[in-house]
């Protein structure tokens, strides 16, 4: 995977970067999430409002122009994304949502200007000015994911091929028609390392002289947990330090994190658009879901952010929350053990009754194999008999 050294871009930010509007819908509703959620402390509220936020985590944090221009930034090499800005991305994928229902709805489309890459109006000459970033969030591998990804750079191509013949009817027939560029992108937060083959070929039977036939196509990864805790923080940007949140999974994440001085958290956020701290709130409920802390201190986990004191989100807490969480890893790791145990008797049993079909197989093969040699050595005596018979038969009419 290409990945270019992150640097500053804290203080790098235009004025109209900074204070970009939020276009995307969803982002707004997540400020009032600690007061609107948080009365039913029930176990079973609590995991299912730990899903959610967990599935929700992805479409905010892309859905806001002015994280996923920093994502781009940061993560993909291309020069032509080196300067995108909020202003330059649309989010489009609703626009997708008819053509595969649920399973799109997960998934970031945004439609990207690039300056340089085109003068004319969209579509006018026939080359779009435009590229699109397709952005699928993976919590495992999942090693069909290029096949998904072609299903998704079929609808987008479908659709625009639909807009542009709606503008100019037949203009999609031209020679010099051209459909716009797509950089699938799979944001990948699991820990284990991405062993799917990253390219669509490797997906397809291989026959020797054939391979003119196989489309291909490749999509790069971005695993969080490529990045050390140093590297994002020396970005200085908020898709940085939403990445720091997303790599906590377990006891020993969590302290790292709480290891990080203070001052580096709070240098991050204390400039940072409103729109932007409501997906960093986002962010954190879902980690304090995550490391079941109390519905109280997952309020003064949002208080703080929202004064901007992040550096000290957790602090009285660590008492509380590795605790629990450690115990927690303890009995999942004796139930695992015993699962394993498990596990292992279930394929001694499997084992031993193969041995056993196979005793009784070869046991039946034996008999069956004495039964065509009686079978035959009987069929020889028969023989034998009935040509004695034809001979004393012979003898007797003489």
């Amino acid at each position: 995977m290409n990945r270019r050294k992150g640097k500053k871009l804290y203080g790098d930010r235009s004025k109209e970067e900074a204070k970009a509007p939020v276009k995307d819908k969803g982002i707004r509703q997540n400020r009032n999430l600690q007061d609107a959620g948080m009365q039913n402390s029930s176990r079973d509220q609590n995991e299912r409002d730990s899903q959610h936020n967990r599935d929700i985590s992805s479409k905010d944090v892309f859905g806001n122009s002015f994280l996923c221009a920093q994502f781009l930034r940061d993560c993909i090499d291309l020069p032509a994304l080196k300067k995108i800005r909020p202003e330059d991305i649309e989010d489009v994928s609703e626009r997708y949502h008819p053509y595969l229902g649920t399973e799109f709805e997960s998934d970031i489309v945004k439609k990207i200007r690039i300056l340089g890459i085109g003068g004319a109006e969209e579509g006018q000459d026939g080359q779009p000015s435009f590229l699109i970033s397709l952005i699928e969030h993976k919590s495992l591998v999942d090693y069909d994911v290029s096949m998904q990804l072609l299903r998704y750079m079929m609808c987008i191509w479908t659709e625009y091929r639909r807009e542009m013949e709606v503008k100019k009817r037949g203009s999609t027939g031209q020679k010099g028609f051209r459909y716009p560029v797509i950089i699938p992108v799979v944001y990948y937060e699991g820990k284990a390392e991405w062993t799917a083959d990253m390219r669509l070929r490797d997906r397809i039977r291989e026959i020797p002289g054939l391979n003119d036939w196989i489309p291909d196509f490749r999509y790069e990864v971005i695993r969080i947990h490529d990045y050390s805790e140093q590297e994002l923080l020396e970005r200085g940007d908020e898709i940085s330090l939403i990445m720091l949140i997303n790599k906590i999974q377990d006891v020993a994440d969590l302290e790292r994190f709480l290891r990080i001085p203070s001052e580096e958290l709070n240098r991050i956020i204390r400039h940072s658009p409103e729109h932007v701290v409501d997906v960093l709130v986002s962010a954190i409920e879902s980690l304090c879901f995550k490391i079941d802390i109390s519905a109280e201190d997952r309020k003064k986990c949002v208080q703080k952010v929202r004064t901007r004191e992040m550096g000290y989100l957790f602090e009285n807490m660590e008492r509380i929350s590795i605790r629990e969480m450690q115990q927690k890893v303890e009995e999942i790791r004796q139930k695992a053990e015993e699962d394993v145990k498990k596990v292992e008797e279930d394929v001694k049993k499997a084992e031993e009754v193969q041995r056993k079909t196979e005793e009784d197989l070869r046991k039946t093969e034996e008999a069956q194999r004495k039964a065509e040699e009686d079978l035959t050595e009987t069929k020889e005596k028969l023989r034998i008999a009935e040509e004695k018979i034809r001979q004393l038969e012979k003898l007797a009419g003489e």
